[in-house]
């Protein structure tokens, strides 16, 4: 089975499994270990809000140090119940520092922000229980090759303006900006159903090893932080106009 977050791939976790295997991944066991990550990144983020003159210098190396840290639990994924929390953590630092950034700017927008986030995954996990939206091959191949397009997006806008070009279409806040703004955040909440149909796949099965309920609600956290970010973005986008 295919699925649109490049995190999430049944490989993985068929080749995650030992012989032998105890103790297995459960539904349960995964939305447990997901909101113990997701609170841990609350708490880092609330540590950088509140300490943001001294953590802000530091936020492209806690970035990388954190990019480095996500490459190693995909990877290698047994470390996911060892390095996920730290790559959440530090994950919350930086969202609590672009947050301050943003708030700084536009007041209120954080909260905004996160409420939106919120009821955006709600009403993803409400549209999958109910099946208005059927997680089939042809949902699944779309979703992937958007969120690919969107990798490449983010790869070639941020190596453009690196070397000084003004990429208007991906900061500015135009009409078709914000268009390509409101379609990463549908991707984005579109990756939420594949994500979770694939976790209801695999704790259907057994001998996956529990350690992957870590490794899922890592993932589950990149994609929330994803559509954040991008919700935050818009937000700004819209109040600058």
């Amino acid at each position: 089975m295919a699925n649109g977050n490049p995190l999430f791939n049944e490989k993985a976790y068929l080749n995650s499994i030992p012989l032998g295997v105890r103790k297995e991944m459960t539904l349960q066991g995964t939305i447990n270990k997901t909101c113990f990550l997701l609170l841990i990144c609350v708490v880092g983020g609330l540590l950088a809000w509140n300490h943001y003159a001294a953590l802000a210098p530091y936020a492209w190396s806690i970035a990388l140090v954190a990019f480095v840290i996500a490459l190693i639990i995909i990877f290698k994924k047994t470390t996911a119940p060892l390095l996920a929390p730290i790559y959440v953590f530090g994950e919350g630092l930086i969202l609590g520092t672009i947050s301050f950034f943003y708030n700084s700017l536009y007041q209120g927008i954080v909260a905004q922000a996160i409420v939106i986030t919120l009821l955006v995954m709600g009403l993803m996990l409400f549209i999958y229980r109910s099946g208005i939206i059927k997680v089939t091959r042809t949902f699944l191949i779309g979703v992937t090759a958007a969120t690919g397009a969107i990798a490449l997006f983010y790869v070639i806008s941020s190596v453009l303006m690196a070397f000084g070009i003004n990429v208007s279409y991906y900061n500015s806040t135009s009409g078709w900006a914000i268009a390509v703004n409101v379609f990463i955040c549908i991707v984005a909440a579109m990756n939420f159903l594949i994500d979770f149909e694939f976790i209801n796949q695999m704790t259907r099965r057994s001998g996956i090893p529990q350690y992957m309920e870590w490794y899922a609600g890592f993932s589950l956290i990149v994609t929330l932080v994803w559509l954040y970010l991008e919700v935050l973005r818009l937000l700004g986008r819209s109040r600058s106009r």
